[in-house]
């Protein structure tokens, strides 16, 4: 929760309209972290008398106790509560049993936003708790502070300004602090050309913010690259919440011609995102939402190949722009994760904000070098929760050849926590078993040191990484079912995978849903899915030549009278475990108000 002056808080929680719980938030409750000179983030932790009940809907509010007296959270964001409710409630499931699930979303790709499904979907629910959806997991780049629009960055510059956000200084660059940045006639749609121009900042241009056409994947834009806190800051500000909108104006910007045609293109698609974000934000008040980052939360190519990384962090204004974001996503994201897991970090925050933005490189530099943003969460079945972006095995033999996703030890850890499940839910926020067609082109851009123009971040790129994940399926103590649930890739498809082992047999689903507002050039789509049933289909020799050890690969169709296998549409992904334990579900719910089940019989098979 954020507010503008430090308000001491009070929590209610109600069952059957009578309130079984209320207590006065202490210090021990909440950590209050002050980043401008009015905004305050709140990061609560409630801890109960009793345990609650099992499928039961509860209803909770907060009070505010300020200088204007008490007030009701309900009463100050009355759009949190559905028709005929005047509090949220949320529900705490006793089976994991039906999961919403989705990836990337961008405000201004033009498209509606998947997170309305979310609030349809709960809406839908309200009296009927065993049918609620357990969480909704967001598996990577919730927001995109290396892409954002020219509207939108002006929003956040007010927002800087009406809370009074911290202003910053840095080294290595031609604008050393925040005003000389926001003063730049380069700070709309060039802010490219405000990095250093020196052969040693080379790399660090071309690899960190040099926009160039991708042409596999979306080219990412990173002229408008989010460069201080203050700004990551306002941006979630923004992205979760239709507050703050009611006081942005948008006027005219001393722009090139072609810069304010993409500003007014853009400006229609942000007043539609922000004109939806009242459902968006009513949704996560009613519903448990846990997130993991992945490259667009920080920068694109975030850690992709060693020589990457030698690069960014080698130069001190790269490597503060990726810490501002990294401090952003665990005050905004992380934190509500397993918040006992940053304890450690908790004096850390105090002490480095107690003044201001001012010593923000030790901050950085303790985040760029922690180990535990990875999770799991004691639901039936177990969530295990992958980081793919900070504990990569880096090749020794060459800079530029991909990372491995996990190096051993990550992966060693991740062993332990599946060990003794039946089944257990894996968030990855790459797909582990990936659309062979797409893989081959990302593996020749790689064989000639271009994987940062292909984005070729996938498992099976570095082979250490995916021997050691295959042999973690098959290893006779880790659990025979899976389900995966990944994104990324702007793009959706379901695989059922059989490993076939002398000691065991797994069985795994893979679930990919992206984007929840993005999606993939059509065009290029459509021939790379028709290339890759071609090249690839079960009788075709190219695949039995590439074939993965001992691995059969259903493909669940999308539509009965079609032959394409990839989806390509903005939604939010709805998993569901069937009475069978062996079967799921799984619908794409489209932002559009499509529906598209992924069926699960006479599907295509590759291997």
């Amino acid at each position: 929760m954020v507010t503008s002056t430090p308000a001491a808080l009070s929590f209610q929680l109600f069952q059957d309209n009578q309130l079984i719980d209320e207590q006065k938030l202490a210090k021990r409750s909440q950590l209050l972290t002050q980043v401008g000179r009015h905004a305050f983030i709140h990061q609560i932790t409630i801890t109960l008398t009793e345990n609650l009940t099992h499928d039961r809907v509860y209803h909770y509010d907060f009070v505010l106790h300020g200088e204007e007296g008490q007030q009701q959270l309900t009463s100050l964001l009355p759009d949190i509560v559905y028709p005929e409710q005047d509090k949220p409630n949320f529900v705490i499931r006793s089976s994991a049993d039906r999961l919403l699930h989705g990836s990337c979303r961008k405000p201004h790709h033009n498209s509606d936003d998947g997170l309305l499904r979310v609030d349809q979907a709960i809406a839908d629910t309200l009296t009927t708790p065993t049918d609620r959806p357990a969480l909704l997991m967001m598996s990577g780049d919730q927001v995109y502070v290396d892409d954002v629009a020219g509207p939108f960055l002006q929003a956040i510059h007010q927002v800087i300004n009406l809370l009074g956000l911290y202003e910053e200084s840095w080294q290595g660059a031609t604008v050393h602090n925040s005003e000389s940045l926001f003063d730049s006639e380069h700070c709309y749609y060039h802010r490219d050309k405000l990095l250093p121009h020196t052969p040693a900042n080379k790399a660090v241009y071309e690899k960190l913010f040099a926009a160039s056409k991708k042409p596999i994947f979306t080219s990412v834009n990173a002229k408008n690259h989010l460069v201080t806190l203050a700004e990551c800051l306002a941006m979630y500000f923004l992205v979760w919440s239709p507050q703050l909108w009611s006081r942005i104006s948008f006027h005219p910007l001393p722009l090139e011609k072609v810069d304010q045609q993409r500003y007014d293109q853009e400006l229609a698609i942000i007043n539609k995102f922000v004109a939806s974000l009242p459902q968006v934000s009513r949704a996560l008040a009613h519903i448990p939402t846990y997130m993991i980052f992945d490259d667009h939360d920080i920068t694109d190519d975030w850690n992709l190949t060693r020589g990457w990384e030698e690069a960014a962090y080698g130069h001190p204004f790269s490597k503060r722009i990726i810490g501002n974001a990294l401090i952003a996503y665990l005050l905004c994201q992380a934190w509500g994760n397993a918040p006992e897991k940053f304890k450690p970090l908790e004096q850390d925050l105090v002490h480095h904000f107690a003044l201001g933005f001012v010593e923000l490189d030790q901050l950085i530099d303790t985040l760029l070098n922690w180990q535990d943003w990875h999770y799991s969460l004691a639901t039936s079945p177990k969530i295990v929760v992958l980081d793919t972006r900070t504990q990569r095995w880096r090749s020794e033999s060459r800079a530029s050849k991909p990372s491995g996703l996990m190096d051993w030890e990550a992966l060693s850890a991740m062993q332990q926590e599946l060990i003794g499940e039946s089944k257990v839910i894996l968030v990855s926020p790459a797909p582990i078993y990936g659309v062979k067609m797409i893989e081959a082109i990302q593996r020749v851009f790689t064989f000639f040191g271009q994987p940062l123009m292909v984005d070729a971040e996938n498992w099976m790129a570095h082979k250490g990484t995916a021997n050691v994940m295959l042999n973690v399926f098959r290893h006779v103590k880790t659990p025979p079912e899976f389900i995966i649930l990944s994104g990324d890739v702007h793009y959706s498809f379901v695989y059922d995978v059989t490993h076939r082992f002398i000691r065991n047999k797994s069985k795994i689903i893979q679930v990919t849903n992206s984007g929840i507002k993005n999606e993939f050039p059509a065009g290029l789509l459509r021939c790379l899915d028709r290339l890759n049933r071609v090249l690839y289909g079960p009788y075709s020799p190219l695949n039995w030549f590439t074939k993965r050890r001992q691995m059969k690969v259903k493909v669940r169709k999308p539509w009965a009278k079609k032959q394409d296998t990839l989806v390509n549409l903005s939604g939010i992904g709805d998993i569901r475990l069937t009475d069978d334990q062996h079967v799921v579900d799984v619908t794409m719910l489209g932002a559009n108000g499509q529906d598209i089940t992924f069926a699960t019989s006479k599907d295509t098979e590759h291997d």
